[in-house]
């Protein structure tokens, strides 16, 4: 058995797999470090595609590995609140052989083709679909959310013009003269970005780190910290605050008194703040707005994997649930985006996870707000991941997104 394996360990192989998985991943280190510029950005990727497109399945096995160690490492910070830290490693290896499985599989595929001209094309379209594969419903590898930074419009189109830009490299020595033909399109100015509303939006960010979040005896204190950054918004002359995913840790709709407090300030300023939410039984991650005295409550639609719900059949996800989550249960889901009005003008509702996915950005409001809460994964990545994957679909759709976050940097994303 395991002479079949071998011939995937060699040295050249996981270095050729480390250094091509490090430079496509690499615009998002140089993004959270601050340091990218779009110039840069698309100088990496072409970089990144032209040596990916000319790996092996070997190679390509190791690409993928590697590939989603350092895109998804952080996955394995939230074990650290369940007490099931001693997992990690073996988390960390199914995130690899599952993305070094997928790798592996497409470029097979590909070399499976005749001819060296149609195995590099079958390369070029594995990395045009690669995107749309969804290991547990978890969206967040789509290299060409990578573009949406850079000075190539973030489309399937132009990612086909890079890739076949980057793929001229392997040709014989007159196709590469297709390189400077195909690669002139590829540098065209992004789509205007949608101009804001009539409105002030006051972001806020909190910096509770998940372990004070949930105890019961920082309660008060949190509680106190919100009013206080909603008088002060009020008292700034904002229109609207926006604060974090489940700013509130509690059951916000069972607890009259605050909810009465936050009514009435609604009087002077329209609030939306996330919170959970109890009705018939179910569990829900929820935003609640509250405006002119009254307030609604706009549900979470798409789960985080494992995190809210576990994607897998009842009878295993509730085993999985006793076995490491002390036996509770997975939010239930909105039926579909909720969108609201604030002073004549829509929003569609996002919280966190949600707001990188397309489902969100289908809707007819060019406005999103956004609620997150960051603090499962820091320090790390992840919340550079979001933000880029916001942009993206952001600059695609034609959104402006108002994302307000917990332990993470808040913004407007256009």
């Amino acid at each position: 058995m395991l002479q079949k394996f071998r011939p995937y360990f060699s040295i050249n192989l996981l270095i050729k797999g480390f250094v091509s998985a490090l430079l496509l991943w690499s615009p998002i280190l140089l993004h959270h470090l601050e340091l990218a510029t779009p110039w840069l950005d698309t100088i990496i990727l072409w970089s990144a595609f032209a040596l990916l497109l000319g790996l092996d399945p070997k190679e390509a096995f190791w690409s993928g590995f590697f590939t989603g160690l350092l895109w998804f490492h952080w996955i394995a910070l939230s074990l650290r609140y369940y007490d099931l830290l001693p997992l990690a490693p073996l988390l960390l290896l199914a995130i690899g052989l599952i993305y070094g499985g997928i790798f592996a599989l497409g470029y097979k595929l590909a070399t499976l083709l005749p001819g060296p001209w149609l195995a590099l094309g079958g390369k070029m379209l594995f990395w045009l679909l690669v995107g749309s594969i969804h290991p547990f419903g978890f969206n967040w590898f789509l290299p060409d959310m990578l573009l949406a930074q850079s000075l190539i419009e973030p489309q399937k189109s132009s990612f086909a013009l890079l890739l076949l830009s980057a793929g001229a490299i392997h040709l014989p020595r007159w196709g590469k003269l297709l390189l400077l033909a195909i690669a002139i399109p590829l540098l065209q100015p992004h789509s205007n970005p949608v101009q804001p509303p009539p409105l002030r939006i006051h972001l806020v960010t909190t910096k509770l780190s998940q372990d004070r979040k949930w105890d019961p005896t920082q309660r008060p204190k949190i509680i106190a910290e919100n009013l206080a950054a909603i008088t002060k918004a009020i008292e700034k002359g904002f229109d609207v605050v926006v604060l974090p995913e489940s700013a509130f840790p509690l059951f916000l709709d069972q607890s009259p008194t605050l909810l009465q407090r936050l009514q009435e300030l609604s009087s002077q300023i329209t609030i939306v703040t996330g919170a959970l939410h109890f009705k018939d039984g179910h569990y829900y991650n929820s935003t609640y707005l509250f405006h002119d005295g009254t307030f609604s409550i706009f549900d979470k639609v798409v789960l985080v994997p494992f995190g809210e719900a576990i994607p897998l059949p009842q009878p295993l996800a509730r085993w999985i649930n006793r076995l490491f989550f002390a036996g509770s249960s997975d939010y239930t889901p909105a039926r579909k985006p909720a969108t609201y009005t604030i002073k004549g003008i829509p929003f569609t509702n996002a919280i966190c996870y949600e707001a990188t996915h397309p489902l969100i950005y289908r809707t007819d409001p060019p406005f999103i707000i956004a609620i997150s809460n960051n603090a499962w994964f820091t320090p790390s990545i992840e919340p550079t991941l979001q933000q880029m994957l916001i942009k993206y679909y952001a600059t695609i759709f034609h959104k402006r997104v108002y994302h307000a976050t917990n332990i993470a940097k808040t913004a407007v994303i256009y």
